[in-house]
């Protein structure tokens, strides 16, 4: 990108150094920086969902996880819409239109607890997830195009550190306000039909009110956002050009990386990562609840406890990655996380829950290191190539049905952690390839994500 002679002199400090966010756009930074953390916190809450819906609805776990599906689903179909919403309106029209579907999603949630109709869940959940995939499509270039090209990287490292914060605060949001008051399966046992009804209609309502509350925050948003003037940023016009990509190139591009080895590995590597993050997310809750015998109000602590040592582990990997080559630690923190997929399989107690709780730190340094092992190289192809990689988050819609499937076929919760291991497996297998295919590079010690 570039940048104006004027921006940058009236963006760099009395040391001479360019400034992380131009002194004009420090409001609107804040702002996207919420949406950060807002986004966390509604995508997160949605790991608690399907645990909750299992209970409330009586259903099966291939059923409850449809709620991820529907999630990833909409990311991955809304991708390329919002590419085009940023290219042709610019960011900030992406990012108010990413606001406000996603509020309304939050607001059907309203309809949907009314109803009584699961389905009518899953709507409201995937327009929620279509505005947040247009939202978060907008927000990280908008972050790169707030100052001098060479504070973007800092820059954009600064604003995604504020998602898992919010990740956390949507599990909290869980574990506070709607696990602790669902009616519990002993008490349904003796209600009769009746009552089994206003208590749905209880527990829907605790579900109803987080998703209100999110709503109500991103309307804030979009207001605050909506009405404040956005001053010329300075690298807007490289960014929305690195957006756009023509019909014709596209196809030359395409079919480069589609010969490209190294790259096809790493899309289906990303496609794993993300459908293990889901996998054991999505269960962590039930695994709990099925396998230890947790309480349903204590359940989502052990969630919670996952995202915090993924924060944690997050900021370690990227210390570790300045001793060790990426490829040999992704080989490391694979093989680790297989061996606790194991362990939640075999060790049917409170050993097995940590194991499953542990997963989350070999997860942490999974998708920054594939993305920038598998764009290494590419030169200009990169900025297509981006695309492909984000399009592999559609394993967080596909593999958790699977792993619904595994538990509820041979009745074993525990078993149901073949799935993510297999995934991790994967994972591992790509990194063996790259130690193979590209043996003399040095490590790496910038996170990208």
């Amino acid at each position: 990108m570039s940048t104006s002679p004027s921006i940058e002199r009236q963006g760099r400090a009395a040391s001479g150094r360019p400034r992380l966010v131009e002194p004009a756009l420090l409001v609107p930074f804040i702002l996207v920086v919420a949406c950060f953390a807002a986004w966390g916190a509604a995508a997160n809450l949605t790991d608690v969902l399907v645990g909750v819906f299992r209970t409330i609805f009586d259903m099966s776990n291939v059923q409850s996880s449809l709620v991820q599906s529907a999630y990833y689903g909409a990311y991955f179909l809304l991708a390329l819409p919002a590419a085009f919403i940023n290219s042709r309106f610019g960011f900030k029209v992406g990012m108010l239109t990413g606001l406000g579907l996603a509020a309304l999603g939050g607001i059907l949630f309203f309809p949907a607890s009314q109803m009584l109709v699961y389905e009518a869940f899953l709507i409201a959940l995937f327009v929620l997830a279509a505005g947040l995939s247009i939202l978060e499509t907008s927000a990280n270039p908008l972050i790169i195009a707030m100052g001098s090209e060479a504070t973007a990287t800092r820059r954009l490292n600064l604003a995604q550190a504020f998602n898992p914060v919010g990740a956390n605060i949507g599990v909290l949001l869980g574990a506070l306000l709607i696990l602790p008051g669902l009616t519990s399966e002993a008490a349904k046992t003796i209600m009769s039909s009746e009552e089994l009804r206003a208590s749905q209609q209880a527990d829907l309502f605790l579900v109803l009110r987080p998703y209100l509350g999110i709503a109500a925050v991103l309307v804030v948003l979009w207001l605050l956002l909506a009405f404040r003037k956005m001053p010329d940023l300075p690298g807007q016009q490289a960014a929305l050009a690195d957006t756009a990509v023509g019909g014709g190139d596209s196809s030359r591009v395409a079919g480069r990386l589609w010969r490209n080895r190294r790259y096809r590995f790493g899309v289906v590597a990303q496609f794993f990562n993300v459908a293990a993050q889901t996998c054991v997310w999505t269960f962590t809750i039930i695994y709990a609840l099925d396998v230890v015998g947790v309480s349903s109000s204590a359940s989502g602590w052990y969630l919670q406890a996952s995202l915090i040592l993924f924060l944690i582990a997050r900021f370690a990997m990227v210390y570790l990655l300045g001793i060790f080559r990426p490829a040999r630690l992704l080989l490391l923190m694979a093989v680790f996380g297989v061996i606790c997929c194991l362990i939640a399989m075999y060790s049917l107690n409170m050993v097995g829950l940590i194991a499953v709780v542990a997963i989350s730190a070999s997860l942490s340094l999974m998708f920054p290191t594939i993305y920038g092992l598998a764009l290494e190289g590419l030169g200009e192809d990169a900025k297509f190539g981006a695309a492909g990689l984000v399009m592999a988050i559609l394993g967080g819609a596909i593999l958790p049905l699977v792993q619904g499937a595994v538990m509820d076929g041979v009745g074993d919760t525990a078993f149901g952690f073949i799935v993510p291991a297999a995934c991790l497996a994967m994972v591992a297998a790509y990194a063996v390839f790259e130690l193979r295919d590209r043996p003399q590079l040095p490590a790496v010690a910038e996170e990208t994500s």
